[in-house]
């Protein structure tokens, strides 16, 4: 059974629509959700976590339907952003110690076990972290409730190459204990490095929606990486 699965998800704004757009993730799977800015991938993401309601489609974790189990999916799930919204001058342990009264699940040994992993000091604030160890402050919280899967929309924005490829290591560490992650990105490289599958959505329309091998076979042509297959896709459109 997949952990989330996604069918005809369907979204109209009076600029934009996000059409029929179905896709699935199982435990240990990496998916890179791809497209350019403004292609749906916020929306789509949004519309998974009830921060926006959908017009259309079923939205289903662990073989529930999300709507009438939302606080008990959201109970076993991670979500994040690039950026940190918390009090910047709270300190990191203070900051926790509000966060876990809200998880039922919260595991203070998970949480110990990755506050090492990310070598973070608790005793430092927000404005004090660099935009890397923001993002691992963002994933230390939904992973110390014991998420089953990530969501992470645009996780590796702003960072600079070295903290990406820190990040992208991280999800490959995660993918290791089982854990699911769907990541946006509009940086391709970063799919390559370490997606299982491509989720790639144009103008609100899947493209794409399979494993990075066959995404590779089928549409990259001889000698070409996916960022410059992707690049010579959205041109062909737009030409």
């Amino acid at each position: 059974m997949p952990l989330c699965e996604i069918k005809n998800l369907r979204k109209t704004y009076p600029s934009f629509t996000l059409t029929d757009l179905s896709f699935q993730l199982n435990a240990g799977q990496i998916v890179g959700f791809i497209g350019r800015n403004g292609a749906g991938k916020t929306t789509t993401i949004k519309s998974m976590l009830g921060l926006i309601h959908p017009d259309g489609g079923e939205v289903c974790y662990f073989g529930l339907p999300f709507w009438g189990h939302e606080e008990e999916i959201k109970q076993r799930i991670g979500y994040s952003t690039g950026a940190v919204n918390y009090y910047p001058k709270k300190k990191i342990r203070n900051i926790v110690s509000v966060t876990k009264t809200f998880f039922s699940a919260w595991d203070d040994g998970a949480y110990r076990e990755y506050l090492s992993l990310f070598a973070l000091d608790e005793d430092k604030t927000p404005s004090e972290l660099s935009e890397g160890m923001k993002v691992k402050f963002n994933l230390l919280l939904a992973l110390s409730h014991r998420a089953e899967m990530l969501i992470l929309d645009e996780p590796t924005s702003g960072l600079d190459p070295f903290s990406r490829d820190e990040l992208l290591d991280l999800f490959a560490e995660l993918k290791r204990r089982g854990v699911a992650v769907l990541f946006s990105t509009h940086i391709t490289s970063d799919i390559e490095k370490c997606a299982d599958d491509i989720l790639y959505i144009r103008d609100g329309k899947p493209v794409a929606n399979c494993s990075m091998d066959d995404f590779i076979k089928n549409c990259c042509e001889d000698g070409e990486s996916l960022e410059d297959a992707i690049l010579r896709m959205e041109r062909g459109v737009r030409a």
